[in-house]
């Protein structure tokens, strides 16, 4: 995007109308939130459906019930939702006020001003410090380091510790010693903004489903509105004629076919009550409810950071509990990307392991002694080894020792500084040196400083100083890096260091004794999921360097195939190397990521992990989180550079899976899914082994065009863990929407950083992790927390329980509301259907509301089938959502079914009994109003008893809100029949002492216990069968929670098992090319001392260029910044 700017000249950037750097991601302010509110909850189908309801009983026509009975649920409705609403803004201000009042130093009227951040305008010159949080996007100035480079830490955008040089235009570079940044881009217009994606208003499936069905009641309330008009109309002209004369009408004033027309109006307002307005508010309350759950929940609670589980959103609960596909970025998320230096080969032997008492391999625990450093002072102190077989053989001089830690210490392009305490401090470009670097620094070689042309470490307390000949930087085609150096001694040296697979090749043919060896422990390494790298060396001749070096200046000098023949002297100075032995650094994944990983996928749930970086670090990553596993049946890696050749290897690849399904002993290949594509059907078939698919960024971009990704779906799908490595930001977002449109699955994402919030947006669920990394994942989720590993618990536990307790309230809810409501229409063909109630108003008005909220409420909020710990254990229990087995449209009509049933019960059992009875006193008690209060007492008790026998975990809240609510209902039913109400509104309550006199009536009684008897024994009959006969494993596993109640043995952890691991490479390595040469050009470098000079200096490359090649060489050469980026100088 190209756009003019005047420096520090405010008044001209202004013209051009560029945004502001304020964050806007609320949606109100106090004076448009009342309209805007309205119009998006009147905008809810649900909600001006009522409207609609409430103005058709104000026509005094065609309403047999009071206006009240309608405006009061649904003024509670849109007050509950308007507060809950209101409060998600407040939070979302509070979030942008944190980041808008960020303070900056801007420069003013030729001074240096503190300035909010959320004020910073296009082309203010800004000046930055150490650790200092970024909000624009800037162009680098200046800068206190020489010949202005800046380091930078891009944690909050990707989740990447490691630094990234920028380097300031040259006409600039030496305006000051402060870091100096011109602001290019603001606000949304920032690049963090514009890949952030499209918010998305997201909807649950129960929410889709839902919508359906009230369209679907709708149409049966249409229904039943015309079968009752029509039987009025019948009527009107058959029978009404007679009553005509009674009422004083005069003949034709009313036809029958206008009496059928309003009595339509009049049942649908009736009838209404089979949606209740108050549906949508319970659904709202126990969202909230299970959202606060996820909030409390202790076992959710990083004490480390103080940081809490969050519900950022409290509509989504229940599609936790459906989860088939989950999203998860790498750096940040599954590991905490902090390396350690754990093992080492030297020289055949394995360092790192504790024998124990019987010489037997054991894992080392914080129990064991760890290792006393032989410098203290100097030693990192959050490093621990605890193998000290390594110090001893450092202690006697092991050369081989030696010589293999000097090599950490030397080949490598870490820069050192001391604080002000005087500590050392080394400033890495990749995670993995630190390590390495760290490492030999404890046990004795200390890197100290380096120079263009000098590498001086500690040798056991004896400082040397190298002199350093020739870089030979790594990439990611030699896979390896190397250091040319003369020792104080006069020998040259070369160390290298690089993948296994690589440098095995260049030894010489003596090591093959030791090559063996080294392999093996490589293949262990491995198995471990450590990351490795081979250690080599050889000793140079004099007048073969100076011939090769004289061949290497030329070859920088070349103007044309200048690479490639850099290329072909590195490899031909790095061959018949000395194997030295092998490390194995520790990608230190999160606590528990294992465990976690191993439950999910027990819960049929596919776990994708989505990442930026490399092919080799992304794999080593799988294995150690046991997502890729050697006794898988093939690992498909595709990794081609055009449409064609993508396509290609995954129809190869998926020939080959089907190709040895076919050849498994029964033949059995089962077709379990298809589904429609744009251009081709996907056909998931279920095999028989465990395969994995791997894939780059480059290659994801062709397979992601419209004549190939359905065979990279249908190949996923198949596959048991899928890896796409070097993919951007979008690239997430896409394959998200690839599984989301096609496979019609619920999806989850999960990351840490900027990079992964168009993904976090595309996803059904979306969670932030809240890490190191920075806020943005999490401002852009819809649950957070601070570890992977809570994950296993959002979804298996209140993931599972928030599903379960939604299905177990609509089918409640839908039951319970068709029995009351149908009993008007079987009460209609007794009543000339004139649209008369067989409640009275207060009853249809309290319902709902008050006599049979608060029991559903409690099942909503509290219901369990199995305990916490149970649902952990036994992760197959999660299967029921993502089936969606537990409320479907089948659940739906079976509800139905049995609310006509209900209904059926309640009005024919007290018709048939009142329509000849007496009173004990011999009086005739079948009037109108004692025929209501019978069947609304039986109703009451007919859906508590209901409600009582779908309880499957009671609380006190529960034994409460049941019985309470009966009581609830006798207390206001009595205190609407008596004198006193009636002496107070006498038009209202005009029924005295009707609920006293029919309910002393013994048969009345019996009436209603047949009735509650008639209802609900055909489903204590049906499930006691279905539970005895067909039980489900939530009903085994419901039954061993009680037999085990009193007795519970300890729960038993699946020990960690060592893998086994054929010949695998583990090698990984996050570095970046290029920094050898920005090291040997001595740009990033302050000059203390001259140079020695000797006759063999090292010669500086084309210092005009390294730059240059850098920038070719990175995979991101913009240096813009994104929102809350840290600097570090």
């Amino acid at each position: 995007m190209e756009r003019i700017v005047k420096a520090n000249d405010r008044e001209y950037n202004e013209k051009f109308q560029y945004a502001d750097n304020r964050i806007h991601t609320s949606k109100y302010n106090i004076l448009t939130f009342l309209p805007i509110n309205l119009f998006e909850q009147f905008q809810r189908v649900a909600n001006a459906y009522f409207l609609c309801l409430l103005i058709l009983q104000l026509i005094p026509e065609i309403s047999s019930l009071t206006w009240f009975t309608t405006i009061v649920p649904l003024v509670l409705v849109i007050t509950m939702t308007a507060v809950k609403d209101a409060t998600d803004d407040y939070f979302r201000h509070k979030s942008d006020n944190q980041v808008n009042n960020r303070q900056s130093e801007v420069l003013i009227d030729s001074k240096l001003q503190n300035e909010k951040w959320m004020n910073v305008k296009v082309g203010d010159i800004i000046k930055l410090e150490n650790n200092q949080f970024v909000a624009a996007d800037l162009l680098l100035l200046s800068s206190s380091e020489p010949h202005g480079l800046c380091y930078v830490e891009t944690a909050e955008l990707d989740g990447e510790t490691n630094l990234k040089v920028r380097h300031a235009l040259s006409v600039t570079s030496e305006l000051g010693a402060d870091i100096n940044r011109l602001a290019r881009f603001d606000g949304p217009d920032t690049k963090l903004m514009q890949n952030s994606g499209k918010t998305k208003f997201k909807r649950t499936s129960i929410d889709r489903l839902m919508n359906t069905l009230v369209l679907w009641i709708f149409g049966f309330l249409i229904c039943l509105g015309i079968i009752l008009a029509i039987g009025n109309s019948i009527w009107e002209s058959q029978i009404g004629d007679q009553f005509r004369t009674f009422l004083f009408w005069n003949e034709g004033e009313k036809s029958s076919v206008f009496s059928g027309f309003l009595t339509f109006w009049s049942y649908i307002i009736i009838l209404n009550t089979v949606v209740p307005i108050s549906l949508y508010v319970s659904v709202e309350v126990i969202r909230l409810g299970h959202s606060y759950f996820i909030n409390w929940d202790r076992k959710m609670y990083y004490s480390r950071k103080a940081t809490p589980a969050e519900a950022r959103t409290t509509t989504l609960n229940e599609e936790l509990g459906q989860i088939e596909y989950i999203f998860s970025d790498k750096t940040g998320t599954l590991t905490q990307n902090i390396m350690t230096f754990k093992r080492c080969s030297i020289n055949g032997r394995i360092y790192g392991e504790v024998p124990d008492d019987l010489d037997q391999k054991t894992e080392i625990t914080q129990e064991k002694e760890p290792v006393d450093f032989l410098v203290k002072s100097q030693a990192d102190r959050e490093f621990q080894f605890f193998d000290h077989n390594l110090m001893e053989s450092i202690k006697m001089g092991d050369p081989k020792v030696h010589e293999f830690l000097r090599v950490l210490a030397l080949c490598h392009t870490v820069m050192s500084e001391e604080n002000s305490a005087g500590e050392l401090i080394y400033q890495v470009q990749s995670p993995d040196e630190g390590a390495l670097v760290t490492a030999a620094r404890n046990f004795g070689f200390i890197f100290k400083s380096r120079t263009p042309e000098t590498i001086t470490i500690e040798e056991l307390g004896t400082l040397v100083t190298y002199q350093l000949l020739a870089f030979l930087d790594f990439n990611n085609t030699r896979k390896r890096m190397s250091v040319i150096v003369r020792n104080p001694e006069g020998q040259i040296k070369l160390y290298s260091k690089g993948a296994d697979t690589i440098l095995f090749e260049k030894l010489h043919p003596s090591n093959e004794v030791l090559l063996s060896l080294t392999s093996d422990h490589l293949s262990e390494f491995a198995g471990e999921g450590l990351r490795t790298l081979a250690i080599a060396h050889r000793d140079l001749d004099d007048k073969y360097f100076k011939e090769w070096h004289k061949m290497l200046e030329d070859a920088n000098a070349a103007t044309e195939e200048r690479d490639e023949r850099i290329a072909g002297l590195y490899e031909e100075i790095e061959r018949d190397l000395t194997l030295l032995g092998a490390t194995a650094v520790e990608d230190k994944l999160q606590e528990g990521v294992i465990e976690t990983v191993t439950s999910l996928s027990l819960a049929n749930i596919k776990i994708w992990v989505l990442t930026g970086d490399k092919q080799e670090t992304a794999i080593n990553i799988g294995y150690a989180c046991n997502m890729l596993t050697d006794d898988m049946n093939d690992v498909f890696v595709i990794a081609g550079n055009n449409a064609v050749e993508v396509r290609e290897e995954l129809r190869k690849a998926k020939e080959n899976l089907s190709g040895q399904n076919r050849n498994v002993s029964n033949g059995h290949v089962v077709c379990e899914k298809k589904q429609q594509l744009e251009l081709d059907s996907i056909v998931e078939e279920t095999v028989t082994g465990d395969y994995a698919l791997i894939i780059n960024g480059h290659s994801l971009a062709h397979a992601l065009e419209s004549d190939v990704k359905s065979d990279l779906l249908e190949l996923a799908c198949m596959c048991k863990t899928v890896v796409c490595c070097r993919v951007t930001p979008l690239q997430k977002a896409q394959v998200v929407e690839l599984v989301k449109k096609y496979r019609n699955a619920v999806t989850l994402a999960i990351g840490d950083g900027a990079n992964d919030v168009s993904m976090i947006k595309s996803a059904h669920i979306g969670v932030g992790i809240s890490g190191q990394e920075g806020l943005q994942a999490v401002l852009a989720s819809d649950y957070s927390f601070a570890q992977f590993r809570y994950l296993q618990r959002l979804l298996l536990v209140h993931g599972r329980w928030s599903y379960f307790r939604m299905c177990k309230f609509l089918c409640y809810f839908f039951y319970k509301n068709f029995a009351f409501t149908l009993v008007h229409f079987w009460f209609g063909f007794f009543c000339g259907f004139s649209a008369q109630t067989v409640y009275d108003q207060w009853f249809i008005t309290l319902f709902n509301i008050v006599y049979t909220s608060l029991p559903v409420l409690a099942m909503g909020i509290f219901d369990q089938d199995v305990s916490d710990q149970n649902s952990m254990d036994c992760p197959q229990l999660y299967e029921p959502g993502q089936l969606n087995l537990l409320f479907n449209k089948r659940k739906f009509f079976i509800c139905v079914l049995h609310g006509i049933y209900t209904s059926l019960a309640l009005f024919f059992i007290p018709y048939g009994a009142f329509y000849n009875m007496a009173g004990e006193d011999g009086q005739h008690i079948a009037d109108y109003q004692s025929f209501a209060v019978t069947m609304a007492t039986s109703l009451v008790i007919v859906v508590s008893v209901q409600i009582a026998l779908d309880t499957s975990y009671w609380t006190f809240i529960n034994h409460v809100f049941i019985w309470g609510s009966i009581a609830i209902y006798f207390s206001i039913l009595f205190t609407m029949h008596s004198n006193g109400i009636f002496g107070i509104f006498p038009n209202q309550f005009p029924f005295v002492g009707n609920a006293r006199h029919s309910l002393t009536q013994k048969c009345i009684w019996l009436v209603i216990l047949l009735t509650t008897v008639a209802s609900v024994l055909p489903v204590v009959v049906f499930r006691f069968l279905k539970v005895n006969l067909y039980p489900t494993l939530s009903d085994q596993i419901r039954r061993w929670q009680k037999a085990q109640k009193k007795a519970r043995p300890p729960s038993s952890r699946r020990p960690r098992t060592r893998r086994s691991s054929s010949r695998r490479s583990g090698y990984a390595f996050a570095h970046q090319e290029g920094y050898g040469e920005l090291i040997t050009s001595g740009k990033n470098m302050r000059a203390k001392n001259p140079p020695p000079t000797s006759g063999l200096e090292k010669t500086h490359y084309n210092s005009t260029s390294w730059i240059e090649n850098l920038c070719k060489k990175t995979t991101d050469t913009v240096s813009s910044f994104g929102q809350d980026k840290t600097v570090k100088l």
